[in-house]
């Protein structure tokens, strides 16, 4: 009989990238307020423990995996965030390219210029997903970015796909689910 995984998918924390630019999979910085972020996410994890933790290749979320105690975590790159290929650290009303509107209606489908769909992602996140149901590991933390966590809520049938975009993931916060 498999037994059910604890899952705890931890958003990384702000980062040093100016309000309304689109930084998707680009590898950017934390912001200044790191370590108060961080200790609140440190603090949340302290009572728990983990056969495994994942962790995307981006610093942002390596860095607060180290800051929690995880220096050396399970790097998979399907925990990347979507990736929004010619549009990456581009301001969002500055992108001329005609695709943003298809893309801006069809946001599932369409796929940013040299980029990926939430399609798209939600497929490399059920990989990922259907890998880990096949560990030994029960007790799973992964250290991600907010369209990774929705991409989960959408797979495990908690999100319906038309409302991912809506569901808003704070920067550290740590949501748990079962798999």
């Amino acid at each position: 009989m498999i037994q059910p995984k604890q899952i705890t998918l931890i958003r990384h924390t702000s980062v040093d990238v100016a309000s309304g630019v689109c930084y998707g999979q680009s590898d950017v910085d934390v912001s200044a307020t790191f370590v108060t972020e961080a200790q609140r996410v440190l603090l949340d994890l302290q009572e728990h423990t983990f056969d495994a933790v994942y962790c995307s290749p981006l610093s942002r979320c390596r860095k607060l995996a180290s800051f929690c105690g995880f220096a050396e975590p399970i790097i998979d790159d399907r925990l990347l965030e979507l990736n929004f290929g010619d549009w990456e650290l581009k301001v969002w009303e500055n992108i001329s390219d005609p695709q943003l509107e298809r893309w801006f209606s069809d946001w599932i489908n369409e796929i940013p210029t040299n980029g990926e769909s939430f399609s798209e992602q939600l497929v490399r996140v059920n990989s990922f997903i259907i890998d880990l149901k096949n560990t030994e590991f029960q007790n799973i933390v992964i250290f991600t970015h907010a369209g990774i966590i929705r991409s989960f809520g959408v797979i495990l049938e908690q999100l319906p796909i038309h409302e991912a975009f809506n569901y808003k993931v704070d920067y550290g916060q740590i949501i748990k689910l079962i798999l």
